[in-house]
């Protein structure tokens, strides 16, 4: 009997674009990383099917019998189980009632050249994905295997757009036209496509979540992208929610359950406020970036994973190392390619487009009308120092959608109090000191230009000619004073 070991090494002189890898699986670029077991007694039918699913997946094993494909399955994970009923020994039947009642979870396709509806139904009850009849047709097989993989597949997805319903914050794309900000779109545009690990950097509120999603879809990786908050899970479950666990792996594990690592394979993992990892779990996660390969709690075998890395902290995780507060050698591993995220009050410029996009966003959500901003909301707007960076300006502009207004000193600027002796902050250029100081006279005139003129001592020809140049200049996409 040929197993999956042996049979890597009959293709070698084939002229496919495959590696061997450490545990014997043979992988061949552009197939579907899908595991396969075949479980017959029927020699002609394992090599028959072994051929014909070759070609479109990866990983596909063959064993003569329950206890064979036994041994196979505590060696390998396996995806989709095609099984005969009737086998030597233990019954597929049988083989599938014990996997069930360990927690076991896979799809599973009987096949039987005897048409018995009571066993039929005995499979079904457990959990079977379908019951093929010998003989059957190559297409009516592969046709079978297709739904259970794009079953698979819509499981994954509904995991993780399940999973960031409750954590969805960012908006709909990157938005900013600051230099920081074109300088930071540049290098995610430059390092996505490639596979290397990622670290970002930024304080509380800056999109460290975006920026990790932005990576993942530049990326081009077909796989979802899956972020986990590292500090908001306990020191006991983290090891179980990342990697999964057996039932009766520990207290409470009433039924088996697949980690984030198996739900990201193919995609791209991004582990949030990574500092706050405990250091015993560092010690996994270092190892899981090394070996390629995942370890579920209570479980003797490894599961193989293709998950790209993307970390974030809102501290310096060199600092954290040198306090022993974080390993080492996992910082250095992680420390590939390093993303700083400016805060907002570096880059002042893209405040005004970001709360244009909030405003529009969060009127169609909360079914609202936008707010107008004028020309005093806009001075006071960026005069802040926004602690909260991102997420502290829109929570502020639902605010205003919710009141239906912007209200007067609803941010205490530290600019502002540091600058009080000169009546506005520092760092206003004279071209805005000079707009605000026209916007104030011209409300106090009620709006009449002429009389505006006359108090600011020039003629209504020149403050037309102005208020036309910034009308022209935000006409053009200018945005801010």
């Amino acid at each position: 009997m040929d197993t999956a070991r042996e049979k890597v090494a009959e293709d070698n002189n084939n002229n496919d674009h495959s590696v061997l890898r450490n545990d014997g699986w043979k992988i061949t670029v552009g197939k579907t990383t899908y595991s396969i077991l075949i479980v017959d007694d029927e020699v002609g039918i394992r090599d028959f099917l072994e051929r014909s699913l070759q070609k479109t997946y990866n990983h596909v094993a063959v064993a003569s019998s329950a206890e064979e494909a036994e041994k196979l399955r505590q060696q390998h994970h396996f995806d989709l189980f095609i099984v005969d009923i009737c086998l030597p020994g233990c019954s597929g039947v049988d083989w599938l009632k014990s996997l069930v009642e360990q927690g076991w979870q896979s799809d599973v396709i009987f096949m039987t050249a005897f048409a018995d509806v009571d066993k039929a139904i005995d499979a079904l009850r457990l959990g079977a994905s379908d019951f093929i009849l010998k003989p059957f047709r190559l297409e009516q097989m592969i046709s079978t295997v297709k739904r259970c993989v794009e079953k698979r597949r819509l499981m994954r997805e509904n995991f993780v757009l399940q999973r960031r319903i409750d954590n969805l914050y960012s908006p709909e794309g990157m938005i900013g036209q600051s230099t920081l900000f074109l300088e930071l779109f540049q290098m995610i545009s430059r390092i996505a496509p490639t596979p290397s690990v990622v670290l970002i950097e930024g304080e509380t509120g800056t999109g460290k979540e975006l920026v990790a999603s932005a990576i993942h879809k530049e990326s081009g990786r077909m796989g979802p992208f899956v972020p986990v908050n590292c500090g908001a899970i306990s020191a006991e479950l983290i090891e179980s929610e990342l990697f999964g666990h057996l039932k009766g792996a520990f207290t409470g594990a009433q039924k088996a359950r697949d980690g984030l690592f198996f739900y990201a394979d193919g995609g791209t993992l991004f582990l949030d406020e990574i500092s706050e990892m405990p250091l015993l779990m560092q010690a996994k996660l270092l190892r899981v970036l090394e070996e390629k390969s995942i370890r579920p709690v209570g479980s003797e075998r490894e599961i193989s994973v293709d998950v790209r890395i993307v970390a974030a902290t809102n501290r310096s995780l060199e600092q954290a190392k040198d306090e022993g507060l974080f390993r080492e050698d996992l910082f250095y591993r992680l420390n590939v390619v390093k993303l700083a995220i400016p805060p907002l009050r570096d880059r002042r410029e893209d405040i005004i487009p970001l709360v244009q996009h909030f405003s529009k966003m969060l009127a169609r959500q909360l079914g609202m009308q936008a707010i107008p901003f004028d020309q005093a909301d806009w001075l006071e707007l960026e005069a802040h120092s926004w602690p909260g960076n991102v997420r502290e300006l829109k929570n502020l502009v639902e605010r205003c959608l919710l009141l239906g207004m912007f209200p007067k000193d609803i941010l205490k600027s530290e600019n502002d109090q540091l600058d009080s002796n000169l009546g506005y902050p520092a760092h206003w250029n004279l071209e805005t000191i000079e707009r605000d100081h026209i916007e104030k006279v011209l409300a106090l005139t009620g709006g009449n230009k002429t009389q505006a003129a006359e108090k600011l001592g020039v003629s209504r020809k020149t403050l037309t000619r102005k208020f036309q140049f910034w009308q022209e200049l935000e006409g053009k996409g200018f945005k801010g004073v």
